[in-house]
């Protein structure tokens, strides 16, 4: 109770970031009630499937059946917002879970034993920072075939040699610490040294990188449904939403603002997504990094 009271209070003090997890919060409890707010058709087989009812968008805005309009083949943007908060949680928290794993074992094995493992794993690690991070996402993807899946494996592919790296550094100066020779003297096993005393005692500087990484996570997964490579046509993921709008976003004849929403209403959901998760990162920072103390 008294680290939460701590927290708590270092979180007042900074009205940005609490507003970052207010951003997160909404977004959370709209995931959590989608079922409700946004309801599956009847004998859907799958929740994420965007109801359609024709081609153009609907330029009524919000219309009896359609609160934000329609995009591209009619499909449903109220319900594609909904169901696609579900999808911008699930690729962040996978991606980034996924990611830090791999990181945190492969830079604290090297870190840890030092020597030729040390030397392998952070050659392999250089050659995958080589590569632009896009663009190797886009080969994995274009090899691999479309889908959310694939995009996820591949942002968490180049994703993960920016934890091995950071967790290596913390690894190296931690393993000289005496608690560490202690435990050695002891006879504790490298693996009960490794995952024991030493990563949790390095974990609070890739926490932070994981914080502030959830934003970026996102707009590269919905970059690579904008050009194709993500979910299926119809699938609730805001990447796809916008390149639904794609042929809309100059409007009708005559009235360029006609289909404003097919592309305002997911951009701002991203925008907004991804700023809550920026301030909430910027909290966990001053939070846990103690030169901000």
């Amino acid at each position: 109770m008294k680290r939460l009271h701590a927290v708590w209070k270092q979180l007042k003090r900074r009205p940005m970031s609490l507003f970052g997890c207010g951003l997160i919060g909404f977004f959370l409890l709209v995931a959590l009630s989608a079922p409700f707010i946004a309801r599956p058709e009847a004998g859907s087989r799958d929740p994420y499937i965007i109801p359609q009812t024709g081609y153009s968008p609907d330029p009524v805005l919000p219309s009896k059946d359609h609160w934000f309009g329609t995009t591209e083949q009619q499909y449903d943007l109220y319900y594609g917002m909904v169901w696609g908060t579900r999808t911008a949680f699930r690729v962040a928290l996978e991606v980034v879970g996924m990611a830090m794993t791999i990181g945190v074992l492969l830079g604290g094995a090297a870190g840890f034993y030092g020597g030729w493992v040390d030397e392998a794993l952070m050659r392999f690690t250089d050659i995958v920072l080589a590569f632009p991070d896009i663009l190797l996402a886009v080969v994995i993807v274009a090899v691999t075939g479309p889908s959310l899946n694939h995009v996820m494996y591949s942002v968490m592919a180049v994703s993960w040699p920016s934890y091995a790296r950071l967790v290596r550094g913390d690894v190296l100066s931690v393993k000289e610490r005496d608690f560490v020779t202690a435990a050695r003297a002891l006879g504790a096993s490298d693996g009960r040294i490794l995952f024991r005393h030493i990563i949790p005692n390095s974990i609070y500087p890739v926490l932070v990188v994981a914080s502030l990484s959830m934003g970026s996570i996102v707009i590269t997964a919905a970059a690579l449904s904008f050009l194709g490579l993500g979910a299926p046509v119809g699938y609730a993921d805001w990447g796809q939403l916008i390149s639904l709008s794609r042929n809309w976003i100059m409007g009708a004849s005559g009235d360029p603002f006609a289909y404003w929403h097919t592309v305002v209403i997911p951009g701002l959901a991203i925008f907004l997504f991804v700023l809550g998760w920026n301030l909430l990162g910027d909290a966990v920072r001053d939070i846990l990094d103690p030169r901000q103390k």
